[in-house]
């Protein structure tokens, strides 16, 4: 039945104190309305003989009107005042089922309830005042649009409900404010949006959908705990919610877009000044944050300033380690031994000979780091990691050309080469197309190569490259002549006729498009990622350092004092090549992380002097730790992971098959937001086990090391 206004203030009166307050009063009658499924049970148990008046279900109800009544028992700070007393929790009890009846809940046989229909939801902006328009010129309240639009929303329930979208503007400026974004239009240009961070709901098509951010957060856990994809995400969101419409793998596209947008941009610290045209696609929000946070790599926000006990260790010298107990020796480990067994130098002239002749501008031997400086502070060192991880994307096939695909489905050019689809894709032989379409000219080996080459790669799909790759290996332990530690890595080998007298792997061609190199990283040795790069045609020294350069090019003062990586030997040659003065070389020591140093050369002087990733003659003492086992013997250990390059390699695993797909565009941005959610799970790991750096931690940096 329904209750009319004189009933419910009878009601009121007769089971509320005349001085409670109303947000109290209305607090009781919501739990009222939810606990009516207890009191169905109550009642059903009472239909059995021999029941007590006061059933389990009856005293759980009693409890909860009791805390309905005295919230401010569980949340002192959100109820200021008191409670009217327990004793009016017992009278509501006690007259349950006519009240009930009374408030026009009756019982039906799935237990639902009416009494409180769920309202409308109404979508429209947070803020009251213009953004734009200066305070001393007044306050310009917002207005509202005379046009009500009707949406479709994906509540943070999961459910599909209609909601009224009010739109609010500013009759100053005619900005428009809607949600989750606010346009505006400046002198004599078109009109632009900036988003807004904070929103609660985010649109997700220009066709009136929107879903709770929730739901966004939602599809940040399935991709950081599944690795999910947009197509996958979709499909399971449209199980999960069972009602139609179902989500598109577009609309879970934008969704993904509109979120980490903003996330990223806000780690960034960008959002005061970060804006796009209004109204803009998916992929030009994603493009335009690329371009604000770093175009075919970038640096991770807040990665600089990371320090954690696993990556910064107070500085050490060689006095250090005596004192703990280390028995060091001489030399490092190995390097006479080699060049007496390569050199027939006699065992006991090895350690008198002296060390072959060093690349020009590295000095012959490490110096000793014996004792700290006097009345200087002792400080701290942090060691980085870095590596190559093979996640290519699609681009230009034309040789040494980077630029983007117009058409990533089935293209093969970007836009200054989409001429050369008329040329015959044999290089060089640049003569026209036989017919519309066709790939190769008139020339009858073209024609039967292209052929050929369809036959081996037109179904090839990238899980059949990986088993072809395999099979092709069995049980070689070389790929293509070149062993993995020397960089080759696994590759297909084409196995295709040759060509004019060219065997048929060299044939340079244009029948796919090409592809980046290798997706380059650098990490703390804690694995917190510090940036991300491209190398475009191979993982050479000159990239690397490019990579290195941009990297810290901003934060010349955070440079690690250590960088391990799989071919630091050649890079410091490198390094010194190019230039003996280098900054690199004053401020930060290149070593071979420990797995990839095993394969190095022993004859190599270089990468044995200086890049060992543990020396135990004392020469590196921040490199190495001592520690005591079992049975009370001392030993030297590694004080850094060095392979933390290698964990992040494998967690990117899970995300290749769907990176390798994308365009320059999306892999950026998707990349982007990988460094920063595995930024996020080490960060969260390091505060869970207590591994932050602590105050005593920077007083024994800060502290004055006196005369030994």
């Amino acid at each position: 039945m329904a209750v009319s206004v004189y009933n419910f203030i009878v009601f009121l009166q007769v089971f509320f104190p005349g001085g409670l307050s109303m947000q109290r009063t209305l607090y009781v009658i919501a739990i009222l309305a939810s606990i009516y499924p207890l009191f169905r049970l109550h009642r059903n148990q009472h239909r059995e003989p021999r029941q007590p008046p006061a059933t389990g279900w009856y005293r759980s109800i009693l409890l909860l009107l009791s805390r309905a009544f005295h919230p401010e028992r569980n949340d002192p700070e959100l109820w200021l005042d008191e409670g009217p007393g327990d004793e009016y929790a017992q009278a509501m009890c006690d007259d349950l089922g006519q009240l009930y009846e009374f408030l026009g809940i009756p019982g039906s046989s799935a237990g639902h309830n009416n009494f409180f229909p769920e309202p409308r939801t109404i979508l429209v902006t947070s803020r009251l005042t213009c953004i734009f328009c200066p305070a001393s010129d007044g306050i310009y309240s917002l207005r509202r649009r005379r046009k009500v639009s009707t949406v479709r929303l994906l509540d943070s329930n999961f459910r599909w409900v209609k909601a009224d979208l009010f739109i609010a503007y500013c009759r100053a400026c005619d900005a428009e404010y809607y949600p989750d974004r606010i346009t505006y239009r400046l002198p004599n240009q078109p009109r632009r949006e900036r988003l807004e961070y904070g929103a609660k709901v985010l649109r997700v098509s220009k066709h009136g959908v929107w879903m709770d951010r929730r739901i966004a957060f939602t599809q940040e856990n399935s991709i950081l705990r599944f690795h999910s994809g947009w197509s996958n995400f979709a499909e399971w969101l449209s199980d999960t919610v069972g009602a139609k419409p179902r989500v598109t793998p577009r609309q879970s596209q934008r969704l993904y877009f509109e979120h980490f947008a903003r996330r990223l941009i806000s780690t960034h610290g960008l959002a005061p000044t970060f804006s796009l045209p209004s109204n803009s696609s998916s992929q030009v929000l994603a493009d335009t944050v690329r371009e604000q946070i770093g175009l075919d790599g970038g640096v991770v926000a807040g990665a600089m300033e990371h320090g954690c006990m696993d990556c910064t260790h107070l500085k050490r010298y060689k006095s250090d380690l005596v004192a703990t107990g280390a028995s060091l020796g001489d030399r490092i480990d190995g390097i006479a031994d080699d060049l007496m067994e390569n050199q027939n130098v006699p065992a006991t002239l090895g350690e008198e000979m002296p060390p072959p002749p060093m690349q020009t501008g590295i000095p012959s031997e490490p110096e000793q780091q014996e004792f700290p400086p006097q009345n200087g502070c002792r400080g701290y060192v942090c060691l980085a990691v870095m590596d190559g991880k093979t996640i290519k994307h699609k681009i230009c096939s034309v040789d040494l050309c980077h630029k983007p695909l117009v058409n990533y489905k089935n293209g093969r050019f970007c836009e200054d080469h989409l001429d050369l689809r008329d040329i015959c894709g044999i290089v060089p032989c640049g003569r026209a197309v036989h017919s519309s379409g066709a790939f190769t000219c008139d020339n009858a080996a073209h024609k039967d190569w292209h052929v050929k080459y369809l036959n081996r790669f037109s179904r090839m799909s990238f899980p059949g490259v990986q088993r072809v790759i395999r099979r092709q290996l069995g049980g070689e332990s070389r790929f293509d002549g070149q062993s993995e530690t020397e960089g080759g890595g696994p590759s297909l080998r084409a196995e295709l006729p040759d060509l004019n007298g060219v065997a048929g792997a060299q044939v340079s061609h244009t029948f796919r498009a090409g592809t980046t190199y290798c997706l380059q990283t650098i990490q703390w040795s804690c694995g917190c990622p510090i940036a991300w790069g491209k190398c475009y045609r191979s993982e050479s020294s000159s990239q690397v350092l490019a990579f290195l350069n941009r990297t810290w090019e901003h934060h010349p003062n955070s440079k690690p004092s250590f960088i391990a990586y799989d071919d630091a030997c050649n890079l410091l040659r490198h390094i010194v090549t190019q230039d003996a003065n280098s900054p690199w070389i004053r401020t930060t020591k290149f070593i071979v992380d420990a797995w990839h140093y095993i394969g190095h050369r022993a004859t190599d002087v270089l990468c044995r002097l200086w890049c060992n990733p543990a020396p135990t003659n004392g020469s590196q003492p921040d490199l190495v730790l001592v520690d005591v086992d079992d049975n009370g013997r001392t030993h030297t250990t590694r004080a850094f992971n060095t392979e933390t390059a290698e964990q992040l390699n494998a967690w990117l695993n899970g995300f290749e098959a769907q990176l390798r797909q994308m365009s320059a565009t999306n892999y950026d941005f998707c990349v982007h937001v990988l460094m920063f959610l595995y930024k996020e799970m080490v960060e969260e790991r390091i505060l869970k086990k207590q591994r932050t750096l602590s105050d005593e931690f920077w007083g024994a940096v800060e502290e004055i090391t006196r005369e030994q």
